[in-house]
C-alpha cells in the first residue's frame, strides 16, 4: 500500500513539470495584416482609420494623437514560435500625417485622401 502511495506521489510530482503537459496560446492586442495596413492613406480620419484596423491597444494618454496598435502572441509550445508586432499612427487635426512600424506602408500611402 505504501508504495502504490509513493508511486502515485512521485508521478504527480513529476508530471507537474512536465513539457507535455497542454499550455494556451496566448494572443493578446491587435491582430493586424498587411492588407489591411495597404488601405492606409494620408489624411484620413480617425474614424476611417478605426473603421479599417479597428481601435488601437493603446492611446497615448499625453496626446491623444498618437495611437499604436500592438499585438503579442505567445506561444504554449515555446518561445521560438513566440511574434511581437508594433504600429503606430500620428495624427494632426483628426488626420493622418505618419505611420511607422513592422508593416511597410503601400505607395498610395502618400497620395492625400480625398474628402
Amino acid at each position: 500500500m505504501l508504495f502504490r502511495v509513493l508511486a502515485i506521489v512521485l508521478f504527480l510530482s513529476l508530471s507537474a513539470c512536465s513539457s507535455w503537459v497542454f499550455k494556451l496560446d496566448m494572443p493578446q492586442g491587435n491582430f493586424l495584416e498587411q492588407k489591411d495596413i495597404d488601405k492606409l492613406q494620408i489624411n484620413m480620419t480617425k474614424e476611417q482609420v478605426k473603421f479599417i484596423l479597428g481601435s488601437p491597444v493603446v492611446i497615448d494618454s499625453f496626446d491623444n494623437n498618437i495611437w499604436n496598435y500592438v499585438y503579442q502572441f505567445k506561444s504554449g509550445r515555446g518561445e521560438k514560435h513566440n511574434a511581437q508586432k508594433r504600429f503606430k499612427i500620428i495624427f494632426e487635426n483628426d488626420r493622418v500625417v505618419s505611420a511607422s512600424g513592422d508593416f511597410e506602408l503601400p505607395e498610395s500611402f502618400s497620395t492625400p485622401m480625398e474628402n
